[in-house]
């Protein structure tokens, strides 16, 4: 049976672009969110181990006084991004809301502000779109049951131990609650984006998502609740053909999802931008991780790098955004995306002096530009001697790519056609 509901997700294929917030209260021991207080995971080379109580005890000191929700807003906007996801509860269980389900939250820290109302105020007044990312499992509740330095060493795969039928419905009411206070108290959420899945095969997906939907009928679900996704979030790469349907890469600058002031080594913005590009390339969207200190201040090599990709994203931004996949691959062996009779070429490699472009209607190309500065390029076509004389052939295009137009990050080439006849 068909789905009947209507596509309410227009706003993700033209997005692109997305930031992820990764952050607790252990920022301020400098810790990766979560994962030390299990002893670390293979995944992240710079996650530490630490003892399950001092992982937690660091609730007792959150007071972010340097995190500026309007500042982040803005500087998201200004990089072209076209809605943000902010860690609410990740697998420590510590919530970043004044949760009434639990006193395991900013409202009993000394900061008592409520990190997830100022996020979706800030984002909504710069016009991006909202997401709310929860993991679904909790290692800190006591239905859940929380995990101890007894369950140690924690493998993933193997599911933890599973608490009786009555205490296990308790803590997935606990669960649904929480979700319905985010999606209640915050108006429209566009995204819920869930984690934690893997831990267990049992989440009563079924009502959850009857819930969600009831509460936030055009809101958009990752994959990650296991039997429901809108849309499917490949972690930490861009596959090499692009997943069915709507999808998105989450990716690091670092290593890390969490401020560890250990991980320096940061991908360049040239990385950033070359990932932006392949992602838009495929049709997909590509959700950029920063994540702040413990105070709530951004690190300096992560804006430095968000402010590189802005001035690239304002002057080459309508290649990236509200845009298709483009070309096939032996069409053009690059990124491009499509935009109506446009196309974008997006040269991640300088050219020695131009770009072919295969199997295009010729005749109908009407101009060739750079698009950070409008230069138009010129170009000659080229058709086989008996598709010459169709009415419409297709062909190659030859475009020159003068040495004094190629950026430093990447050039974009718009190839402008005339509409089919």
């Amino acid at each position: 049976m068909e789905d009947a509901r209507p596509d309410t997700g227009a706003w993700f294929d033209e997005a692109r672009f997305g930031m992820f917030v990764h952050w607790d209260h252990a920022s301020q021991q400098g810790l990766e969110v979560s994962w030390p207080l299990v002893g670390g995971v293979f995944a992240l080379p710079f996650c530490q181990s630490v003892s399950v109580e001092q992982y937690h005890s660091s609730a007792a000191t959150f007071d972010p006084v340097s995190w500026d929700p309007e500042a982040l807003a803005r500087l998201a906007r200004r990089a072209g991004m076209g809605y943000a996801v902010l860690t609410t509860k990740h697998h420590s269980g510590y919530a970043m809301w004044p949760t009434g389900c639990s006193d395991f939250s900013v409202q009993h820290s000394p900061g008592g502000q409520d990190i997830v109302g100022g996020f979706v105020d800030a984002m909504r007044r710069e016009g991006l779109r909202v997401g709310l990312y929860f993991s679904l499992s909790d290692w800190h509740h006591a239905d859940y049951p929380p995990f101890t330095e007894s369950d140690k060493p924690y493998v993933i795969g193997v599911s933890p131990p599973r608490p009786e039928a009555e205490r296990w419905e308790r803590y997935l009411e606990y669960m649904r609650a929480q979700i319905t206070e985010l999606l209640t108290g915050y108006g429209r959420i566009d995204m819920l984006w869930f984690d934690g899945g893997w831990e267990r095969p049992d989440w009563g997906a079924d009502v959850l998502e009857a819930t969600i939907r009831r509460l936030q009928p055009d809101i958009l679900i990752n994959d990650r609740l296991p039997g429901v996704g809108d849309f499917a979030t490949p972690e930490q790469f861009v596959p090499d053909s692009a997943p069915g349907g709507r999808w998105e890469t989450c990716l690091t600058m670092n290593h890390s999802w969490g401020w560890c002031p250990g991980d320096t080594d940061y991908k360049s913005a040239r990385q950033l931008v070359h990932t932006l590009c392949q992602v838009a390339g495929k049709g997909g969207n590509l959700l950029l991780n920063i994540s702040p200190r413990g105070d709530g201040s951004l690190p300096e090599a992560q804006v430095e790098r968000l402010e590189a990709v802005a001035s690239w994203m304002d002057r080459n931004g309508e290649a990236i955004r509200a845009t298709g996949a483009g070309l096939e691959a032996p069409q053009f062996y690059g990124p491009s995306t499509r935009r109506g009779d446009s196309i974008y070429l997006h040269l991640l490699m300088r050219p020695y002096d131009g770009a072919d472009v295969r199997n295009v209607p010729v005749r109908r190309v009407r101009s060739v530009r750079e698009v950070a500065s409008g230069r138009p390029l010129e170009f000659h076509t080229h058709t086989g001697v008996i598709e010459g004389l169709m009415p419409d052939p297709r062909g190659t295009l030859t475009v020159g790519i003068p040495g004094d137009v190629v950026g430093d990050l990447a050039t974009i080439v718009a190839i402008d056609f005339e509409p089919a006849p």
